[in-house]
């Protein structure tokens, strides 16, 4: 479980030191975009309200409590599941990559009321309008790797 938690815990330091850092010092809440290398990375500030791509969304706090709800839940589930299951490496690296990125999302929602997204990617003529951030990359990875790893444990 230490594997775990060591991954949840430097994710989400991750996560809210380039929030910090997007949104206060480079004060992108205020400019709203900087482009760094157009269009491939740009920055661009976006207040996600509900879930991805903006689904849910609205100002509403049942929907954000909701939310928090619903991260803690998932996030409690995953542990749970990897101490009684006694994943492997790599799952247990998934894991922490999804608590971390989790909980990064739910102090962004307890401290501005939405979550922090200022990464936009576009390429080849496709102008991509959606912003993500740190958190959702490793929410992302972790329930990819959790899914999609196979298993260390040998069939009985």
């Amino acid at each position: 479980m230490r594997l775990v938690f060591w991954t949840a815990f430097w994710v989400f330091l991750l996560d809210q030191a380039t929030k910090y850092l997007v949104v206060h010092m480079l004060d992108l809440r205020m400019l709203g975009r900087i482009d760094v290398l157009p269009p491939y990375l740009n920055l661009r500030m976006a207040w996600n309200y509900g879930i991805n791509f903006g689904l849910m969304a609205g100002d509403n706090p049942l929907t954000r409590w909701g939310l928090i709800a619903v991260a803690l839940l998932i996030s409690g589930a995953v542990l749970w599941w990897i101490a009684h299951e006694g994943a492997g490496r790599w799952h247990r690296i998934a894991a922490g990559l999804l608590v971390g990125g989790a909980l990064g999302n739910v102090v962004d929602r307890l401290i501005y009321g939405a979550v922090a997204d200022f990464l936009n990617m576009s390429c080849c003529g496709i102008d991509n309008p959606y912003a993500f951030n740190v958190a959702d990359i490793a929410v992302f990875a972790g329930a990819f790797g959790i899914v999609l790893l196979p298993s260390e444990k040998k069939p009985s």
